[in-house]
């Protein structure tokens, strides 16, 4: 006979446990990895996506160890004290991260790591709540998807989408058709979910995913060299902190 579905009763002390025992180990590995590498950086991204941190990972992945997520996490395995610091002069780190941040172990050399920070920028959608970087206008005559090189029109099945996020539209020979001319969003105000949505279906990407270094702890000398920087929107969650904590 197969096992029951149905929800079972788990004891909160067993759950406070496996969190407890959870923040434990993400410590451990914190500590561990300011032994391994030379230089601790802190940096905080702009409209988050999991997907392009992921890619840092990835490209990272054989010289950099990667945390984000739990920062009181990360700042308690660090040491905000002089008293409690892991390791020496890291405690000025600790006490920097703050809000949406993550820490990057390496020992690759600072220039190349600033370069290529610098370098590293991935277009993607907005999101409700964003503030549109630019007007977009829809011309009149068929409504076009630019995902698609060359832009494609909708077929005619996604016409009552388009028409239920606000687009007055007409079938003209089975595509989606406007007569008139439709702002989708103007510059410098805040797009509306419906806004957001219509900009991701006609494919126009208004957000940048970009990473920003705000620190830098050098094993060798215990300093904190703080980096010019500007400050990124950061919209978009995080996703659930267990996965993203580490890779």
């Amino acid at each position: 006979m197969p096992k029951s579905k149905r929800s079972k009763v788990v004891s909160l002390t067993k759950v406070a446990k496996k969190t407890r025992d959870q923040k434990n180990a993400m410590m451990q590995e914190v500590q561990s990895n300011a032994e391994k590498w030379q230089y601790c950086w802190l940096f905080e991204v702009g409209a988050m996506r999991n997907s392009h941190l992921k890619t840092v990972r990835n490209l990272w992945k054989d010289t950099a160890r990667i945390f984000f997520g739990r920062g009181a996490v990360m700042a308690k395995a660090l040491g905000l004290t002089p008293e409690e610091e892991h390791k020496q002069g890291i405690h000025k780190l600790a006490k920097q991260i703050k809000g949406q941040v993550g820490i990057l172990f390496t020992n690759t050399e600072p220039k190349e790591v600033i370069e290529w920070f610098a370098d590293f920028k991935q277009p993607d959608f907005a999101r409700a709540g964003n503030v549109a970087s630019r007007t977009v206008v829809l011309p009149v005559g068929p409504v076009m998807r630019h995902h698609s090189d060359p832009p494609e029109p909708f077929p005619h099945n996604e016409d009552p989408q388009l028409r239920k996020l606000g687009l007055t539209t007409t079938m003209n020979r089975g595509v989606p058709t406007l007569t008139t001319a439709h702002k989708l969003c103007e510059k410098g105000k805040t797009l509306s979910s419906e806004q957001a949505q219509l900009l991701k279906l006609t494919g126009e990407k208004m957000v940048v995913f970009r990473v920003a270094l705000l620190a830098r702890w050098d094993a060798a000398t215990g300093d904190i060299t703080q980096m010019p920087h500007e400050s990124l929107p950061t919209d978009g969650g995080v996703g659930d902190d267990d996965d993203i904590m580490s890779e």
